[in-house]
């Protein structure tokens, strides 16, 4: 690359990295989901539970389409998407602004594998914005003009292809899960937990790839092992506080201690591996709600509210009778009781072993 682009590229603070696009775009995309769709379907599922007429009743009628305020959220979580990667990557303001109708583009015309199309379509028309940022006289008309130009160009272009090849992707790892529940339970709940730990987005993944179903409910128990079983193993170092902000918060904590001693993170992982397939084979867990649940764990028990979720939409749809008891003592099982023993019996074996010792999950 020659000199003068470097530089140009520098003083636009324009970053072609892994890091940049597949860490801090990815997470922060994550992030707008969660503040559009899944909130408004926690918004909704609030509001049908305990009987609210402010969250059930139309509130707003688009075309002849009624509209929750929990509706409301959610349909906006293209835009949400793409203000966020757009922060993320550090745009200027009219660029950040002018990805509201990129954003809303890309996740239409994306379809089911909207969130995929917004990551990379957002990318594009943020980084051609920043470019031509206060480069003119006529600023406030060239940025918006350049960056909802080339966003709804590549929308056109690309989004349905990227939509459709996610889709395609998810639909595949969820048959898949169906038809081989065992071997897919693990593959699923270890590679989803990993991810979640990863300073990567397994929300933003699994948003992307739609993943519901069996192997949605194998993601959740991956994410959950991970979660709960740093949360437990750590708990001499790090007491309550640690508890709570790795239980209920995010094992991505743990990451400068895996970088240190990657053997820490054995304990948690083989406990997904055990206890995603025994999501898919013995629970028949399904997480049928938002997918981006699926890759949350125990974050704010956003997995398991998809999962709860998920059955009243199957209630609903008549594809499930009622709520019983054998699946209130899986979630259980699987989200907070199995996680947190397998950890504990795998870790005491790894510190008999010598390869874990005191200090090695302490948290900054």
């Amino acid at each position: 690359m020659a000199k003068g682009m470097k530089e140009f590229l520098k003083k636009k603070d324009i970053e072609i990295s892994l890091k940049r696009y597949g860490i801090d775009a990815l997470g922060a995309m994550a992030q707008g989901l969660f503040c559009s769709l899944l909130i408004g379907t926690i918004i909704d599922t609030f509001g049908k539970q305990f009987h609210i007429p402010f969250l059930t009743d139309t509130v707003a009628t688009v075309k002849d389409v009624p509209y929750t305020v929990g509706g409301i959220a959610s349909a906006m979580s293209g835009p949400a998407m793409a203000v966020a990667i757009g922060y993320a990557l550090k745009c200027p303001p009219l660029v950040l602004f002018s990805l509201i109708s990129v954003g809303f583009a890309s996740n239409a015309l994306g379809g089911a594998g909207g969130p995929l199309a917004v990551l990379f379509v957002a990318i594009l028309a943020a980084e051609f914005g920043k470019a031509v940022s206060k480069e003119t006289k006529v600023d406030i008309l060239v940025t918006p003009l350049v960056t909802i130009g080339v966003g709804v160009f590549f929308s056109w272009l690309i989004a349905p292809t990227l939509g459709n090849m996610a889709s395609y992707v998810g639909i595949l790892i969820n048959k898949a899960t169906y038809m081989q529940p065992f071997l897919m339970g693990i593959l699923v709940s270890v590679i989803v937990g990993m991810a979640l730990t990863l300073p990567i987005s397994s929300a933003a993944i699994c948003a992307a790839l739609g993943l519901t179903g069996l192997a949605g409910g194998a993601a959740v128990a991956g994410c959950c092992a991970q979660m709960i079983g740093f949360a437990v193993i750590s708990f001499r170092e790090n007491r309550w506080g640690g508890l709570v902000s790795q239980g209920i918060g995010t094992s991505m904590l743990q990451m400068p201690n895996i970088v240190k001693n990657p053997r820490i993170w054995i304990a948690p992982t083989l406990a997904s591996a055990i206890t995603g397939p025994i999501a898919t084979c013995l629970f028949k867990l399904e997480m049928n709600g938002a997918p981006v649940s699926s890759g949350m764990g125990t974050c704010g028990f956003v997995g398991q509210l998809g999962v709860y979720t998920g059955w009243l939409n199957d209630i609903a749809n008549g594809n499930k009778a009622d709520i019983t008891g054998f699946d209130w003592c899986g979630l259980l099982m699987i989200s907070f009781v199995l996680p947190a023993v397998l950890s504990l019996i795998i870790n005491v074996a790894l510190r008999k072993a010598g390869w874990v010792k005191d200090g090695d999950m302490k948290l900054g």
